[in-house]
Parts: C-alpha cells; structure tokens; sequence
C-alpha cells in the first residue's frame, strides 16, 4: 500500500517559504521526524500572547488543527511549558511559531 502524504519535512519546508513570499515571520523551533512527525503550532500575539494548535487529522484523513490549553490565549510562558511538556510525550513532533497580529495562521487545514 502507498501513501501519497507529502513528509513532513517537505510540508513545513512549502510552508515557510510561503510565509516568507507574503513577509509572514515563522520560525522552526523543533524539527521532529522528518517522514511522519506531527506539527505543533504556536501562534505568538506581539504583546499579547499565544495560542497553540497540535496538527490532526479528522475522520477522512484531511489535516487540521486540533487547539491546545481549550483554544484559550495565554501568556507565552504557559503556551511554552505546554509544548515542553508535548515534546516530552512525543519526541517526534515539529514545533512551528508564527507571529500574528489577529492570532489566526497561515497552514491548511481547518481547526477541529
């Protein structure tokens, strides 16, 4: 059987550069497994905080974004402490910042 899923490597890799063509910022924190690691995402509001979104897919197989801390903005320091303690779980996870000014991203997949 075949699986025609972009790795995950390559998946972030489209991304960046997409976010760097529209001066989106976005850093790679963590690089994970680079065939089938799943994706962490903290969205940082400048001044504000943060929200965090584990990567997902729902029952057909499209990607998601499932929220983290119930979908709750929070102090960077607490959406930090919750992706150490995911790193911790799964070693294998990406961990994605992207900065935005109205706490929405720029990745595929609609949130869960």
């Amino acid at each position: 059987m075949s699986d025609d899923r972009l790795s995950t490597a390559l998946w972030v890799q489209l991304h960046l550069r997409r976010c760097a063509a529209d001066s989106i910022p976005v850093y790679v924190l963590r690089k994970g497994e680079t065939e089938s690691g799943l994706i962490l995402l903290k969205v940082v509001i400048p001044f504000q905080g943060a929200k965090v979104y584990t990567q997902s897919r729902d029952m057909d197989g499209k990607l998601g974004w499932f929220p983290g801390l119930n979908g709750a903005q929070v102090p960077e320091s607490e959406a930090d402490a919750f992706i150490e303690r995911a790193t911790r779980r799964d070693p294998d996870l990406w961990v994605i910042e992207v900065e935005s000014r109205d706490g929405s991203h720029p990745f595929e997949g609609k949130v869960i």
